[in-house]
């Protein structure tokens, strides 16, 4: 290797860093001052809003009978005749059929036998008793001269008497089972008489003239002769979802549709709330009376319920726009002091065109209208309100 050769490369490689250092210096000023000439954006920002939620949800629900009783007789009968078919309308105490049971007039014919029997005895018991009575009393009165009855003879009456009254007690009270048991019977008649429970209408007939019938859980499994629902009054049964079901008020009126009559409204009552909710459909069941005098709605109607949903406490609210979502968090974009931050909140009810929010923002808080992650949170920005109608109205 050639003596010269390293003081050559010494000089080359002092002139690299030389040439490097003054490309280094000549180029900090012109980055410094692209930097400074970046404008600082302008954000249109909202206020956040206070106020009780007050919107109405769409729910299905089911028209019920206010009452329904599946009609079966007391006793085994035939069916002698009867009067009413689907669809007739009946009133409290109405005679429907008419069964028969030809062992129950040989029953009330031994009943009444058995009672004329008894009143016998009981008659023929108050006689002897009336005359030992009687006997004893005049043997007492002579007993009163010495040696005229013999005093064995008076107790013997005295025991009579008393015996009689024992005989009588006893017939009274068979005279008294006997005609209990006539009264049974009596009863039992009666109930061939099939009568209306309560003003409805019929809505199943199952048995005809001739059929024999039975009350309700014999060994066989019988359809009621006869069912009879109340619709005049509906209830209308409402399964309203768990985080709807804080808001019902008992009172409160709510306005319903049906598909049968697709251009009106009706209204109902809540009357019911159960105050439980249905651990598998998680929706907590409640009943509203409804007016239906001109029968024009049925029981077994699907209606389409607006359902009021109320809050007890005022929530906070901002425009729909701005929530922002990713797929790691849910959030709205803060200004504050000219920067961007980031706010992880949870959603509730859509009111027009607000949204619920829930997390770290207070009333008044200046928002983005706009939700964006393009808006990094420590972003400088200058907050400018946006126009009226973007603004979120207080309640």
């Amino acid at each position: 290797m050639s003596r010269n050769f390293f003081p050559k490369i010494l000089c080359f490689s002092a002139i690299v860093a030389f040439c490097g250092s003054c490309n280094s210096n000549s180029g900090s000023p012109s980055a410094n001052t692209m930097a400074a000439a970046q404008p600082v954006p302008t954000v249109d920002v909202v206020k956040v809003a206070s106020h009780k939620l007050s919107i109405s949800m769409r729910l299905p629900g089911e028209l019920q009978p206010y009452e329904v009783v599946a009609v079966y007789p007391k006793v085994t009968a035939f069916v002698d005749s009867i009067s009413v078919d689907r669809g007739s309308i009946v009133k409290s105490g109405q005679l429907m059929a008419r069964l028969v049971a030809p062992e129950l007039a040989a029953q009330r014919a031994e009943a009444q036998s058995k009672l004329q029997s008894a009143e016998a005895q009981r008659v023929e018991a108050e006689a002897k008793l009336a005359s030992d009575q009687g006997t004893y009393e005049r043997l007492k009165a002579a007993s009163a001269t010495p040696g005229v009855v013999a005093g064995n003879d008076l107790e013997v009456a005295q025991k009579a008497v008393e015996a009689d009254h024992a005989r009588v007690d006893a017939a009274r009270e068979g005279a008294h089972a006997a005609k209990a048991a006539l009264n049974s019977i009596t009863e039992i008649e009666g109930y061939l008489q099939v009568r209306a429970p309560f003003d409805g209408v019929v809505t199943e007939r199952n048995v005809h003239p001739g059929a024999l019938v039975g009350p309700a859980g014999g060994s066989d499994a019988q359809a009621p002769m006869v069912r009879v629902e109340q619709a005049n009054r509906l209830r209308l049964v409402v399964p309203v979802p768990e985080k709807y079901a804080a808001g019902t008020v008992d009172g409160a009126k709510v306005e319903f549709t049906v598909p049968a009559f697709p251009d009106q409204t009706f209204t109902g009552t809540v009357s019911r709330i159960a105050h439980a909710v249905d651990v598998k459909t998680r929706t907590m069941p409640v009943e509203l009376d409804v007016n239906n005098g001109d029968r024009r709605l049925s029981p077994g109607m699907f209606p389409e319920v607006l359902w009021p949903v109320r809050r007890s406490e005022p929530t906070l609210f901002v425009p729909n726009s701005s929530v922002a979502r990713t797929t790691e968090a849910t959030f709205v974009v803060r200004i504050r002091n000219g920067n961007a931050e980031w706010i992880n909140v949870n959603t509730g009810e859509v009111e027009g065109k607000l949204i619920e929010v829930f997390g770290d923002v207070r009333e008044g808080d200046e928002i983005a209208v706009r939700g964006t992650d393009e808006l990094r949170p420590g972003t400088r920005v200058n907050a400018q309100l946006a126009k009226a109608e973007q603004q979120v109205p207080s309640k």
